[in-house]
């Protein structure tokens, strides 16, 4: 993966362009980088063209300037799309990630293949009391991570990750995450259900681990139930699935992209 730079910005970007077929656009998890999709980067170099990003004040995109925020990743993103003559591609968002693919489709629905969202929710159709539910778990893991990155980190790979590698591995990325970088996070509110729901064009699929919340499980079920979209539970996986179970989420996520791809 060549390491890029968006101009007048401050997003890192990977491209693997050495395939002759569609673009797979891989966007990761809060508090990690485009490093945890390192196992689906090896599996589909040569089957399709790959581009990874790193959200706005994680991995290299942390040089921002004032007026930067999270709002502007569909934005961002499109000028690289502009930048490299991408037309389209398909869209894996993983936890925040699948926040931002859907911001991206709202915006510029033409230029999606396919989104597969896991660990996610609907961001056009969103409960607003389910996460409040959550909110008091959220703040103490937030005040952990105020005061020492590392505690955070150690207490955050047992909710993100399930299995002992997977759980190594998320903290590896996760105690590079800056304090400093929580303050984008703070406006992602502005990203839900500010467009209304509607009949997708492109093909969804939405999943999840066996061992993630219940409530994210939850989410999952009733989101598949009104969009009659494709779902996976992953067996052996918890919030992060495609770090868990890579195997088994790269077979899945290639079945369903044969099914989407427009060559």
């Amino acid at each position: 993966m060549k390491n890029m730079y968006l101009d007048n910005s401050p997003i890192a970007y990977y491209i693997d362009d050495s395939a002759n077929k569609d673009w797979i656009v891989f966007v990761h998890a809060a508090f990690v980088d485009h490093r945890m999709f390192e196992k689906q980067f090896s599996y589909f170099s040569g089957k399709y063209n790959l581009l990874a990003i790193d959200i706005l004040g994680h991995g290299n995109s942390i040089h921002a300037k004032k007026g930067d925020n999270i709002e502007k990743m569909s934005d961002w993103i499109n000028q690289i799309f502009q930048k490299h003559n991408i037309n389209a591609a398909h869209f894996v968002g993983v936890s925040l990630g699948s926040i931002f693919i859907q911001d991206f489709a709202n915006k510029y629905e033409n230029k999606v293949l396919s989104l597969a969202c896991f660990g996610g929710y609907d961001i056009n159709n969103f409960d607003i009391s389910k996460q409040k539910a959550n909110s008091k778990s959220q703040m103490k893991m937030i005040l952990k991570a105020l005061f020492s990155i590392k505690w955070f980190a150690k207490a955050n790979k047992k909710i993100s990750a399930y299995t002992n590698e997977a759980q190594t591995n998320f903290y590896k990325l996760n105690i590079q995450f800056k304090k400093s970088s929580f303050k984008y996070l703070a406006n992602l509110q502005k990203l839900v259900n500010k467009y209304p729901k509607k009949q997708r064009p492109y093909k969804l699929l939405i999943g999840c681990g066996e061992y993630d919340i219940p409530m994210e499980i939850e989410i999952v079920n009733e989101w598949a139930d009104y969009e009659k979209c494709d779902k996976v539970i992953f067996k052996g996986a918890g919030h992060c699935v495609n770090m868990d179970t890579p195997k088994e989420f790269n077979i899945c996520l290639e079945k369903f992209l044969n099914k989407c791809s427009s060559k």
